[in-house]
């Protein structure tokens, strides 16, 4: 497996790639569209947490598309720096919001994906992750409830109290003008039917660019939010969307924190599952404590994960794709997000460096017998 780092728009700067590599990182997953415009809820020191119902900003122009230009030089940069891009991370709302709400625009809009995808492909970018939800990550709330104080995200209780305005969809707004008025509810089914009209339009164009799709599962994964349907909320759900269209570009984007906030299903049979099937293109790895409607984030060494165990799965399973560190609670420090995100790799390192001891030499400790509570106790195993 690779070890990555995700970056948002504004740290697509070479401090934040040294940054990335100092900390043993040789893969960047980032983030074209700016969930931090013209918002209030995201702070641009951290990832964007935004609020219960408060949308994190304003969607971008929805008739500039990603260049495969702006593609390249971006790919260039990173691999100046010793880097390897290795996917890009959510479509912006402007540009397939009628996709997800199948409106007039729902055509031009897949035109618009397609030619994303093309560029991508033509710009040497193999991945692109995208969640297809109506309400978006929302119903999060923060607080100083981490190990030490440390402040975190988690969920108190449901979202349904305030339903989604016209013009906002994924907790961003791409209409500031839209009529007043809330978006009618849907079925589950409609919802599945729209990403599978999606993915029969795309997956094959996706092909034919060498890039493959990562459907990241709902976050939260509650059944509904804001009075819509969520599509991926149980672990076994993966396998419906992979059914969907059987193809290699027809892939996951795994977040175990997600997957671990689940209500039903095992994560550590979810993750065995989904990558004996090599349908795994890249994981974000977080440790919560709890379960939706009720959980909080924790840091990478404690929570309800044994996050060795997780790591031993995908090692024995022969991953090779990038693992990259999900939300931190940010350490009390000049920078938070800095020091979150080292603490995560610092950790993943270990693991890795364990695994491939254990691997190698004959009476070395088994990691899968390893209980990690232990290791952050200071307990010998």
């Amino acid at each position: 497996m690779k070890i990555g780092l995700g970056l948002y728009r504004h740290m697509l700067t070479r401090d934040y790639y040294d940054f990335a590599r100092q900390a043993g990182c040789t893969h960047v997953v980032v983030h074209l569209v700016d969930y931090f415009n013209q918002g209030t809820s995201n702070p641009r020191n951290n990832q964007p947490s935004g609020g219960k119902y408060e949308p994190w900003g304003m969607a971008g122009d929805p008739d500039k598309l990603w260049t495969a230009e702006e593609l390249t030089n971006l790919r260039r940069e990173i691999e100046d720096a010793g880097l390897v891009l290795a996917a890009i991370e959510n479509l912006d709302p402007a540009h397939w919001h009628d996709i997800l709400l199948d409106g007039p625009q729902r055509s031009r809009q897949i035109e618009k994906v397609k030619t994303i995808i093309r560029r991508m492909g033509e710009a040497g970018v193999p991945v692109l992750g995208y969640n297809f939800s109506l309400a978006g990550v929302c119903g999060r709330v923060t607080a100083p409830l981490g190990r030490g104080h440390a402040v975190t995200l988690g969920m108190d209780g449901p979202a349904e109290d305030v339903p989604i305005p016209n013009g906002m969809i994924w907790n961003m707004v791409y209409d500031a003008n839209a009529p007043k008025g809330t978006l009618p509810s849907i079925s589950h089914e409609e919802l599945w039917h729209r990403l599978e009209g999606f993915l029969a339009d795309v997956v094959p164009v996706a092909e034919q660019s060498g890039v493959r799709l990562a459907a990241h599962p709902d976050d939260p994964p509650m059944p509904t939010m804001r009075r819509q349907p969520r599509l991926v909320y149980q672990p076994a759900m993966y396998q419906r969307l992979i059914d969907l269209a059987p193809s290699r570009s027809n892939a996951l984007e795994l977040c175990v924190g997600t997957l671990a906030e689940m209500t039903e299903g095992d994560i550590y049979d979810a993750v065995d599952r989904y990558s004996k099937q090599g349908k795994i293109a890249y994981i974000h790895l977080r440790n919560v404590v709890g379960k939706v409607p009720r959980y909080r984030e924790t840091f990478i060494d404690e929570g309800d994960v044994d996050m060795l165990r997780i790591l031993t799965i995908l090692a024995n399973n022969s991953f090779d794709g990038v693992v990259i560190p999900d939300h931190t609670p940010q350490m009390t420090c000049a920078a938070p997000w800095h020091a979150g995100m080292a603490h995560t790799i610092g950790f993943i390192l270990a693991a890795e460096a364990m695994l491939k001891t254990s691997s190698k030499k004959p009476g070395a400790v088994s990691v899968e017998a390893i209980d990690a509570s232990k290791l952050t106790r200071g307990e010998r195993p």
